[in-house]
């Protein structure tokens, strides 16, 4: 059988010659031409720590195609560095990427008859988009995650970017040095890698390769390990697998391979982004996966990963501890993985933690035992209410009490709420609200981490709540709920909300609701004036047009 069931049009027809013309102009040898064509996709760009390193990592990939008689050829996709323009508009453009990653590699893949491709990514809407854009072109293909980044330092204290966002809050307070401020902010960050905690670049890089997408420890090992880069010189051994055995990401991502990828994800404590991400991989994978299977999943599986933002530990000591496989192992001999799913190397899950020791659990350490948990179910708490008709999401890790009540104190945009809190605006037992930035209204729903690192640093993390329909980093912690569908600028009853509406967020019966009754939300609805988005042109404009609600995964192609 021949493996180059696609790049034949292009490298071997005889009736298309111009195309084999313009392949011998790069250089290409004979032998190159007879081979399968593996496109390497690189979300690699010098402006992030995410990402710097990616483009290296692809022409190692490229080099040691060769190996296993495949022609690797590397290519450029993109992204936006979240760190960067988190608290700018800039933000807009980041959920929006994953469209623009997915877009890019199936154009590309595609519109040049390639076999396969390898997706090398960083930060954390690289990877979805990339095992996006795989499915849609529905090659053999794996993805390679660029790494996790080792911890910073400064002055004894052991530092990650969420340090950096945090310390602003602590200077606005007073509690900081201009010294310390500038000491924190150089030392963040020691070198190449995605942010360390269980924040949503680790966190999809687990749920993937529980997902069976990328190779074992693909997701645990640090972007500066040598182990890394042995990744990177093996990924073509399994391309050449799953060509020979015709393996396709369809033919992985099932209901069961995405339990998984939830199953561990909520296990580790990981991000909210989870659930639009997720959402997003099966509705392109035409997998029937809701939010009321995120519930289901969520409320079977117990917290175990004492990772920041509300823990202590990175994953680098993940790592150091036997990697995601070590902890995935002790998943599956508990019982709660699906161990007969397939995966990139071409053999089972189960098949593929055979020989791997279980991670030591122990209520000290990274990975707590199953009958000591963190919590009893997950922290990805899907709610619902006259607040949220569609849903909502909330990550509360139990620290943070069970429920809230308050009046609101409403911003009508993210910059709003950031004066707000620098102004000491916001009060004690206040709910903040900031709406209109969903993926209509935003667009482009910005995470906010700046404003919850703002709260967290001025000593309020514990005595406020904040909702909104846009999204949190990973990195946030505290009484946050985010992606309230349908969002403001739908007309969702978000929009109706004024200051001093007492609104309660109930984790124990997942509930969002407000103290008002439909009547006087339908009255108000009558006076209600959108936002004016009249002035947006190009990305957004289109984004605007045909992104789906966050309770479907912000899809762009519904």
């Amino acid at each position: 059988m021949s493996l180059k069931k696609h790049s034949w049009e292009i490298s071997q027809n005889e009736e298309h010659p111009a195309g084999k013309a313009m392949l011998y102009a790069t250089g290409m040898s004979d032998k190159q031409m007879n081979q399968p064509f593996l496109g390497i996709a690189s979300c690699g760009y010098e402006s992030n720590p995410c990402n710097m390193h990616l483009n290296d990592f692809a022409g190692l990939i490229k080099q040691s195609s060769k190996a296993y008689d495949l022609t690797g050829l590397v290519f450029n996709t993109m992204g936006i560095s979240d760190g960067i323009s988190m608290g700018t508009s800039g933000m807009r453009y980041s959920l929006v990427s994953r469209e623009i990653i997915a877009d890019s590699i199936e154009s590309f893949i595609l519109g040049h008859s390639f076999d396969a491709c390898v997706a090398v990514a960083g930060c954390d809407k690289n990877m979805p988009g990339a095992v996006m854009g795989m499915l849609r072109i529905n090659r053999p293909s794996i993805m390679v995650y660029g790494g996790t980044i080792r911890s910073g330092n400064y002055k004894g204290e052991k530092l990650n970017i969420v340090s950096a966002f945090e310390a602003y809050g602590k200077r606005i307070k007073g509690e900081m040095s201009d010294e310390d401020y500038q000491g924190v902010i150089e030392n963040a960050c020691p070198g190449a890698g995605a942010c360390g905690g269980m924040y949503t670049a680790n966190t999809m890089s687990s749920a993937i390769e529980a997902m069976g997408m990328s190779l074992p420890y693909s997701s645990s090992t640090p972007a500066t390990a040598e182990e890394k880069l042995n990744e990177c010189k093996e990924v073509s051994k399994y391309i050449k697998v799953l060509l020979e055995k015709d393996i396709k990401p369809k033919d992985i991502v099932t209901k069961k391979s995405l339990e998984n990828a939830v199953r561990v994800a909520v296990a580790l404590g990981g991000s909210t982004n989870a659930v639009l991400h997720i959402l997003a991989i099966a509705k392109t994978a035409g997998v029937d996966f809701t939010l009321e299977d995120f519930k289901r999943v969520n409320h079977e599986t117990p917290l175990l990963g004492d990772f920041k933002p509300s823990g202590k530990y990175l994953m680098e000591d993940l790592f150091e501890q036997g990697g995601l496989p070590a902890f995935m192992k002790y998943l599956l001999n508990k019982g709660m993985l699906h161990g007969d799913c397939m995966t990139v190397t071409g053999r089972t899950l189960a098949e593929n933690l055979a020989d791997i020791d279980p991670v030591v659990p122990s209520v000290v350490n990274v990975i707590h035992p199953i009958e000591q948990p963190l919590k009893e179910t997950g922290h990805l708490c899907v709610l619902k209410g006259n607040l949220a008709p569609e849903g909502a999401v909330a990550k509360i890790s139990g620290k943070e009490g069970k429920s809230f009540t308050g009046p609101a104190k409403v911003f009508d945009s993210e910059l709003e709420a950031n004066e707000g809190i620098k102004n000491k605006l916001v009060k004690k037992g206040e709910v903040i609200v900031i709406r209109y930035i969903g993926p209509k209204g935003g667009p482009g729903m910005p995470e906010m981490l700046k404003p919850t690192s703002m709260i967290i640093g001025a000593g309020l993390g514990a005595d406020v709540a904040l909702i909104t329909d846009g999204r949190f980093s990973g990195g946030t912690h505290g009484f946050v709920v985010g992606h309230v569908t349908p969002e403001a600028f739908s007309g969702g009853p978000l929009a109706m909300i004024q200051d001093g509406d007492i609104i309660t967020i109930d984790a124990d019966t997942l509930t969002l609701n407000v103290a008002l009754s439909d009547e006087e939300l339908a009255e108000r609805k009558k006076h209600w004036k959108n936002k004016d988005l009249s002035d947006l042109q190009g990305t957004l404009k289109k984004y605007n047009k045909l992104v789906a609600s966050a309770s479907e995964g912000c899809v762009t192609d519904k």
